[in-house]
């Protein structure tokens, strides 16, 4: 199942709810004692996670899970980037990162078990089932069990685990079936509201379409932090008569900027003065460097403040 996201982390009566981790939806069954581990889009990861195909054996045959593969690092956060390289890795590469940067599958759902279909079954009834097999099983590492709760101040503290990458959370109703494919689950992403500069923009200066944000680090050199949704037209018209083209000697002169984080595509960019601070609203998910992978949006415009008043960048 998919989600839709919802403006608010209220907890409803009837719904429960679990934590949103940074990591890669995947799925994992296991038939007549070969383990199956896929993307939700459908792709083959069992040769880049050998570890939990490995572990397979501790499923009953006929038996599949829905969960989320995720990497913590040595401080205990949620490490995407690690994850992601994994996602690369075969053969004896991905054997060294099962040392390295071992994966953990954390079971949310429960699809089937022993055989029998448990899709039409209530999320209540398949979480009570899922909670059992890890117990009967006494399954462990890279085995791990999502928490799930009915309490409101249960979901208030998890909203603070930003500190460790909990993306936010999401909620299931308790008498919903399983159904593929649908946004029956509701999601909230944990964001908060701060400064950047803006170094370069999208499209032409007249009209810019989106904004690269920076931030200086501890050395005063002025990084690349991320890059805003599209602006709407006008907003785009308000920021124009805001920047000025770059000087010579700009910081960025001669860089290349992703279209995303993780992707090689890059962007077609007009450097400006780094003078205009920008309000943006981010969420959690950062990369080892302190940079954003999602798009931030905008806000506002803070021509009340300088690049000196812009909290440094630094890794999370």
């Amino acid at each position: 199942m998919l989600s839709s996201p919802v403006p608010d982390p209220d907890l409803r009566p009837g719904w429960a709810a679990e934590p949103k981790w940074d990591g890669f939806r995947a799925l994992v069954s296991v038939d007549a004692r070969q383990a199956v581990l896929r993307s939700r889009r459908g792709a083959e990861l069992a040769t880049a996670f050998p570890e939990v195909v490995a572990a397979a054996a501790q499923l009953p045959d006929a038996t599949a899970l829905d969960g989320e593969l995720v990497v913590w690092d040595a401080a205990g956060r949620l490490a995407f980037e690690r994850l992601q390289d994994r996602l690369q890795r075969r053969g004896a590469g991905a054997a060294r990162a099962v040392a390295e940067w071992p994966a953990h599958f954390v079971a949310f759902d429960l699809l089937r078990l022993s055989g029998t279909d448990t899709t039409l079954w209530p999320y209540r009834r398949r979480r009570a089932a899922l909670e059992s097999l890890f117990a009967a099983r006494r399954l462990s590492a890279p085995w791990a069990l999502c928490p799930s709760t009915t309490d409101p101040d249960t979901v208030r503290e998890w909203l603070t685990w930003a500190a460790v990458g909990m993306e936010g959370v999401v909620y299931k109703r308790l008498d919903s079936t399983y159904q593929p494919s649908v946004r029956g689950w509701r999601k909230y992403k944990v964001r908060e509201t701060t400064e950047a500069i803006v170094g370069a923009v999208t499209g032409a200066l007249a009209s810019p379409r989106s904004l690269l944000l920076g931030r200086y680090d501890a050395r005063g050199r002025l990084q690349c932090t991320g890059h805003t949704t599209t602006l709407a037209q006008k907003t785009s018209g308000t920021l124009a008569g805001l920047l000025t083209p770059a000087r010579p000697g700009h910081p960025w002169t001669g860089w290349s900027f992703a279209a995303g984080w993780g992707t090689r595509q890059t962007l077609d960019v007009t450097l400006v003065r780094p003078e205009l601070v920008v309000e943006v609203g981010v969420d959690v998910a950062r990369d080892t460097a302190g940079r954003w992978r999602h798009p931030a949006r905008l806000h506002r415009p803070r021509t009340d403040l300088s690049p000196t008043d812009v909290p440094l960048t630094s890794p999370p």
